[in-house]
């Protein structure tokens, strides 16, 4: 039966409810059997994905067809002055003139290897955990859902099934209503125009604004002396359930082979190149025999690195490693009685100028 919200002990002193959480306090919170749980820490818990069989070892792959059919263009001397020209066209303080002038004198170029393995997982948590009702929950690695695009990453939520309960709100105790803490539930406030003296200061007449009673109407609850829960929203009781969050994530590892130019790194590691080698599964194995050494070693790292961080708290539910050939030319060229170098890198021909002779004002960053 619904309390009297007229009596003066129905509604309780709670000045803080508008920053309060929704979710119960953790000693509320009732547990639901046959959940392995990880680990518990700021309202939620992290599970044990299920254990999976792992498949059989690929066979050894003959990486000399491989390498016979993947060809990387020979950057010329025309193609290095028109991807330099581009490039200076396209930066508002640069002068064409020197990039038309200057005279090539040596393309040193190079082709790297970049390896990429990608691990597209799905991990689950549990929130605002209560008294199961209506049947047993079911596990949370047993409910099917829907997966989106491999290696596109989401995040959804949903409501567990058979673990909904109606419960008193926490917050208010079940009344739907606290007391204001601007009026502390009297409903009336000192005169903010009199400050209670009902008559402004030497002035022989009654306040105004109080009508000479040196009180005034809480602006806080409009002179109720309560104000609505704002965590049940008047309404008494809470509906608890277990939300169930699925994060799909894809974790990225990287490596550029070893080169002896002068390039960035970080422009490498984003540059177009030309696919080499790609493979797709569950679950991919080392490149042991690829002809470059730390390929190889690069490949045995990335997939021990996402095993010993997936393995415990995701399920791993694609991946793909793949290996692509990235162009890398270092120019060498005169320009008025100085030497200097810049670089064309990956198969559309990007440029990094270290330091171009005609620059017009200063403050412009070089990518």
């Amino acid at each position: 039966m619904d309390r009297d919200l007229s009596d003066e002990d129905s509604v309780v002193d709670l000045s803080f409810e508008a920053e309060s959480p929704l979710t119960p306090p953790a000693e509320l919170l009732e547990r639901l059997p046959s959940y392995d749980c990880l680990f518990q820490g700021g309202g939620q818990q992290i599970f044990f994905p299920p254990l999976e069989a792992l498949g059989r070892p690929q066979e050894p792959r003959c990486w000399s067809s491989f390498l016979e059919h993947s060809r990387v263009p020979v950057v010329t001397e025309q193609v290095a002055r028109e991807a330099l020209l581009s490039f200076v066209n396209s930066k508002c303080c640069y002068g064409s003139s020197a990039a038309g002038d200057l005279i090539i004198q040596e393309l040193k170029q190079q082709t790297l290897c970049r390896y990429r393995l990608e691990t597209f997982s799905e991990s689950r948590i549990k929130r605002s955990v209560d008294g199961p009702q209506r049947g047993t929950s079911p596990r949370l690695w047993d409910i099917k859902v829907q997966v989106p695009p491999m290696f596109q990453e989401d995040t959804r939520k949903f409501q567990v099934p058979h673990s909904s309960l109606v419960k008193e709100c926490h917050k208010c105790h079940g009344r739907g209503r606290y007391k204001c803490s601007g009026c502390h539930g009297a409903g009336m406030v000192r005169c903010p125009s009199c400050r209670g003296a009902k008559r402004r200061t030497k002035q022989p007449r009654r306040c105004q604004m109080c009508s000479g009673s040196g009180r005034h109407r809480c602006s806080t609850c409009s002179g109720r002396g309560t104000k609505t829960c704002a965590t049940c929203k008047g309404e008494k009781k809470l509906l608890h359930f277990i939300q169930l969050v699925i994060m799909w994530k894809n974790s990225l590892f990287e490596f550029v082979s070893e080169h002896q130019l002068n390039c960035p790194g970080e422009l490498l590691a984003k540059a177009k190149g030309e696919n080499l080698f790609k493979d797709e599964n569950t679950t991919v194995y080392p490149l042991i025999d690829f002809p470059l050494r730390e390929i190889s070693l690069a490949s045995q790292r990335g997939i021990a690195q996402h095993s010993a961080t997936l393995a415990s708290r995701a399920r791993v539910l694609q991946q793909r490693q793949t290996i692509e050939l990235i162009p890398l030319t270092e120019v060498h060229y005169w320009y008025q009685g100085k030497t200097n170098v810049y670089y064309i890198y990956g198969t559309d021909h990007r440029v990094y100028v270290v330091d171009y002779p005609e620059q017009y004002c200063c403050g412009c960053t070089i990518i």
